[in-house]
């Protein structure tokens, strides 16, 4: 089992107002890619049947979204209100889930925007995905540069100026979406070995 190599099928399924949050959706399929996953990107307000099939076929299912007035913007939330029919036949049971968000504040309230995330993860009996790194940005000594320079541990939080375009996005923020991206793609695989092994052990 030990030389078997996991490929993790990992979609994004983001929505983004005004280009910022596809920056950071792209920065998560860079980061998964480059740990060798399998990517799909996913925009939720133009979802076909086909991608919905992707979804539930995909290990992994990263939730992005700005947050708009303290929450998820309206687009994602009619999303998340239509996997209610995958909820009923736990279609989503047991995946791989995580999620991202932007605003204009540095705050912001972004919390509750990934916390919904999970919340909806939860929902449908999946595993959460931390982004696993210590808060940046919080010393005399440290840099607006940092990893996780806004101090979110749930999932990957950026902040792009709001008379600004996309193509401002932070380079931290870029790099900690990165680095959830390639998270994500390992703790999916420990999970495919491991069932795998535990598939091995009963045969």
């Amino acid at each position: 089992m030990s030389g078997i190599a996991y490929t993790p099928v990992v979609s994004i399924a983001y929505h983004s107002g005004y280009g910022h949050t596809a920056v950071i959706a792209e920065a998560v399929r860079a980061g998964a890619v480059d740990a060798g996953a399998t990517v799909h990107l996913i925009k939720v307000d133009e979802i076909d049947d086909a991608q919905w099939e992707l979804l539930t076929a995909s290990d992994a299912i990263v939730f992005g979204a700005p947050t708009y007035m303290g929450s998820a913007s309206g687009a994602f939330h009619v999303f998340a209100e239509a996997t209610s029919k995958i909820w009923f036949t736990a279609g989503w049971q047991d995946k791989v889930a995580a999620g991202f968000t932007n605003s204009g504040s540095k705050s912001g309230d972004k919390g509750n925007t990934l916390d919904f995330f999970q919340t909806l993860a939860s929902q449908h009996g999946m595993s959460w995905v931390n982004l696993g790194l210590k808060p940046g940005w919080n010393s005399s000594t440290a840099s607006e540069n940092d990893l996780n320079r806004l101090g979110f541990f749930d999932g990957a939080a950026a902040q792009s100026n709001s008379d600004q375009g996309a193509e401002h996005v932070h380079k931290a923020d870029i790099a900690t979406a990165e680095h959830l991206g390639r998270r994500v793609t390992e703790q999916t695989r420990v999970l495919l070995a491991g069932r795998a092994a535990l598939a091995s052990a009963s045969a």
